[in-house]
């Protein structure tokens, strides 16, 4: 039984400002390509972000029609540098599945 919650709509239409801070890289990695395959591209999207604000971003940018969106919050890692210790930044990413015909070329850009 999938118990899958539908994406509710943004409140007001994003501007393309927005847009870009909603959105911030594409990620191109062996496993983003391997989903590209199943219609699915990846995202890094801003922390504070949600569902329904990366639904819009993408469909508004791109022209097309977005099916479901899953986010994941990876943690920084802690790394040492010359002795002193680090953390890398937390990322949150956006797997975006897309509707049937529906494609984005991230090699491309924008």
């Amino acid at each position: 039984m999938s118990r899958a919650r539908a994406i509710k709509p943004a409140a007001s239409p994003l501007s393309h400002n927005q847009i870009m801070d909603v959105l911030r890289k594409p990620i191109i990695s062996e496993k983003a390509t391997l989903i590209s395959e199943h219609n699915q591209v990846t995202f890094e999207v801003a922390i504070d972000s949600n569902k329904a604000e990366i639904k819009q971003a993408v469909e508004s940018l791109f022209n097309v029609s977005v099916t479901a969106v899953n986010t994941i919050r990876v943690k920084g890692k802690v790394k040492r540098f010359r002795g002193m210790l680090g953390k890398r930044k937390d990322v949150k990413k956006a797997i975006v599945t897309l509707a049937d015909g529906d494609m984005i070329d991230v090699a491309s850009g924008v």
